[in-house]
């Protein structure tokens, strides 16, 4: 197949991806499509399912193109298989999914272009939650509505999440220092990818894409790892 024939497969599935994304792992050797005579890509039907895999790693997981890459590369050696690719979620988790299958908001990427936007009733509705409950998450930052006063599905995992932090006692004025963190974080990126932004070269824009992603993968790993061993100090193990 030809990288527009490859385009044409996986925009159902990943509707943002784009030839210069597919170059991009190309470059980065997540990807080796074969090569024509004349120099042109020839993408097999096991190139698809690959690039199926690490979109979906990265939309899903968060997962930074070095670990995937590993996985992959485990898996090719022998010493390891990747996982089937999920096909993407036409809605959110189900209001009474159980709490660890709410998971990482489900955006295709930390970059989309095109969100989805929810009402305040269907916020409440998807998430569970009343009027009040809600006031209180934008009074503390927790959730933010857009100009035009419409939410985006993150919106609706974060009302979750913390409604079922407040099983715990702990309340949205306790997660104040979550939003300021968060920020902190945003703005660290921003100072790093803006200057790329403002070149006008569509492939520089798609690499700052990417260094958003990956950062912003990275972010979220070291997070995470930096909690847990903040809880295993306190618990002593």
């Amino acid at each position: 197949m030809s990288i527009g024939a490859v385009l044409a497969q996986l925009r159902g599935d990943f509707p943002d991806v784009t030839i210069s994304k597919i170059r991009f792992l190309e470059a980065e050797g997540l990807v080796q499509p074969g090569r024509t005579p004349s120099g042109y890509r020839q993408f097999a039907a096991a190139d698809v399912e690959r690039l199926r895999f690490v979109l979906a790693a990265q939309r899903d997981h968060y997962l930074p193109l070095k670990v995937i890459k590993e996985q992959l590369d485990a898996a090719d050696s022998g010493n390891g298989s990747a996982a089937a690719v999920p096909r993407p979620p036409r809605r959110l988790v189900p209001i009474d999914a159980p709490a660890e299958n709410v998971g990482l908001p489900m955006a295709d990427d930390f970059t989309a272009g095109k969100e989805l936007r929810l009402t305040q009733e269907e916020l409440l509705e998807q998430a569970g939650i009343d009027a009040p409950a809600l006031a209180e998450l934008q009074q503390y930052g927790l959730v933010r509505s857009g100009p035009a006063g419409f939410f985006d599905p993150d919106a609706v995992l974060v009302a979750r999440t913390v409604k079922a932090m407040t099983e715990f006692g702990i309340e949205p004025r306790h997660l104040r220092a979550f939003r300021a963190a968060a920020d902190r974080e945003v703005g660290l990126l921003e100072q790093i990818v803006t200057p790329v932004y403002r070149h006008r070269d569509p492939e520089a824009k798609s690499r700052a894409d990417e260094v958003v992603r990956e950062l912003a993968a990275l972010s979220v790993t070291l997070h995470t790892l930096l909690v847990k061993a903040g809880i295993r100090d306190v618990s002593g193990c």
